[in-house]
């Protein structure tokens, strides 16, 4: 609920820059609004926000390390949580990414492909569970367990987060923010425009 809340915030945010931008080219110049000046104005306020990060979601991963030395075993176990940002940099939207249609009334845009964030972890989240403490106590084993399931829980989140269902949300929310702050000046100077926003992979 959080991530969609900041998209709202981000997205009126954007919205109003933009409209102020777009106000200030139309009414300052007394001229008819024209869409690819209004677009062209948009895009450079769109720019400004540096990154959209249009979802978040979290992760928990089960890592296991273990090792046997004098004919005992010794293992520990790290369940970690961890949370994901999707996100836009919004810098590599390029004016030529977005077409304007003027027959149709549509706006098309190609957005930069979606880049993960973190994972960033809660310090006092992970839960640990230790078999044959003693010999890790005895053979010092217990800081290279401690890097390793560390490594391999971020390496299997980003794995998670990689996966078709997070990553078809973090598109679909991305699309909607970007439609959504692209369609908010262009209505605010009266033009009806259907903005669609995709992916190019």
């Amino acid at each position: 609920m959080n991530a969609f809340k900041n998209i709202s915030l981000f997205v009126i945010g954007l919205g109003l820059l933009a409209i102020a931008a777009v106000g200030w080219l139309t009414y300052d110049h007394f001229r008819t609004p024209d869409p690819e000046t209004i677009v062209s104005t948009s895009l450079e306020a769109f720019k400004e926000q540096n990154r959209l990060v249009p979802f978040t979601a979290r992760f928990v991963s089960i890592a296991t390390t273990s090792n046997k030395r004098l004919g005992f075993r010794s293992q520990k176990t790290l369940i970690l949580p961890g949370t994901v940002r999707y996100e836009i940099d919004l810098s590599k939207l390029e004016r030529s990414d977005l077409s304007w249609d003027e027959n149709n009334g549509t706006l098309s845009i190609t957005l930069p492909p979606i880049e993960l964030g973190g994972p960033e972890f809660d310090a006092e989240a992970p839960q640990e569970y230790v078999d044959g403490e003693f010999i890790l106590y005895v053979t010092g084993d217990e800081p290279d367990f401690d890097k390793a399931n560390r490594q391999a829980a971020r390496t299997d989140i980003i794995r998670q987060a990689r996966e078709d269902t997070p990553m078809r949300l973090a598109r679909a929310a991305a699309i909607k923010a970007v439609e959504t702050s692209f369609s908010l000046p262009l209505r605010a100077v009266g033009i009806e425009a259907e903005v669609r926003a995709g992916f190019a992979e």
